[in-house]
């Protein structure tokens, strides 16, 4: 937790409760975003977001496994997120192992929505190559690097980019170089998978693994998120770590391009009205439009520099 005296409480909340904050923003005003990707060779994916101080790294690794017996028609995505001992005071010892499982559980529902997988921003049927036998499992790491607040509004930017789908026929999957539009997805390459016929019964069928065509699937329903932390009677958004320490309540809201509600989680142990609510998704979504905006001109101009180069 930040230490603050009570002169320098009074003045980030006074600031907010006037729509004029410390840093010079208004209340739903996010900070500027920048974004790299590529950034780890061995993975499938990276992307580096700094928003901000704040500064994180979201890879994505694939492998091939096989389908829960539960959901013989679904892969496997599994979200795991480490915060840096050096990223602040705070995710020293135990500190940091608690952010950690918070932020790669409110990551995860973010992504897959709810159990019955309603909402979900990956669709998991995709990842399956033959159906009770053998399916992608995509592993998504997050590495928190620096601390300013609003980490998970900044890993759902890392985990994200669009790519349009395509699907062959049969069981071939042509995945061509995954530019999701919030990072690290965006940069994600997932190898063309040929199955030899002749397989029958409980035998697993023999794969081939390309290593020079990918196969791509949609990612456009991918959500990003928008948290909104209430301070006295106003709630901000993209809050720095100093605004955090100030706050009753966050609600974090994940909204992807269609302006579908993907998932939505609450911090904080003070009430919220429902109306309340309705108008925080009201500007989630507003936000949320703005946020896929920059992401997508950050990519059209990556895309503009490999082709020059």
């Amino acid at each position: 937790m930040v230490g603050l005296s009570i002169g320098e409480k009074h003045f980030i909340q006074g600031g907010i409760a006037q729509d004029l904050r410390s840093d010079g923003r208004k209340r739903l005003t996010i900070r500027p975003i920048y974004v790299e990707t590529g950034v780890i060779s061995q993975a499938n994916g990276s992307a580096r977001v700094r928003m901000g101080a704040t500064d994180v790294i979201a890879c994505v690794k694939a492998e091939l496994g096989r389908p829960n017996a539960l959901q013989p028609d679904k892969g496997k995505v599994v979200v795991n997120v480490d915060c840096s001992p050096t990223a602040a005071p705070m995710f020293e010892g135990r500190g940091g192992e608690e952010l950690s499982a918070e932020l790669s559980v409110a990551l995860q529902r973010c992504l897959l929505g709810g159990k019955s997988g309603s909402g979900a921003g990956i669709d998991l049927s995709s990842l399956v190559v033959v159906e009770g036998k053998i399916c992608w499992d995509l592993y998504i790491d997050g590495l928190v690097v620096s601390s300013d607040g609003n980490l998970l509004d900044a890993l759902g930017a890392a985990i994200k980019y669009y790519v349009a789908k395509e699907k062959s026929s049969g069981m071939t999957y042509l995945l061509k170089k995954l530019m999701f539009p919030k990072a690290a997805l965006s940069n994600t390459g997932i190898p063309k998978v040929n199955v030899a016929a002749g397989a029958s019964g409980d035998e697993q069928p023999e794969v081939d693994v390309s290593d020079e065509e990918f196969l791509q699937f949609d990612t456009s329903r991918v959500p990003v998120i928008v948290t909104l932390t209430k301070v006295g009677r106003h709630y901000i958004v993209d809050a720095t770590s100093e605004e955090e320490s100030q706050m009753c309540l966050a609600v974090s809201i994940s909204m992807n391009r269609q302006g579908h509600i993907c998932g939505l989680t609450k911090r904080g142990g003070a009430g919220l009205d429902p109306s309340i609510i309705l108008d925080m998704i009201s500007v989630a979504k507003t936000v949320s439009e703005q946020l896929i905006n920059t992401l997508d001109s950050h990519i059209a101009a990556a895309e503009a520099g490999e082709e020059e180069s």
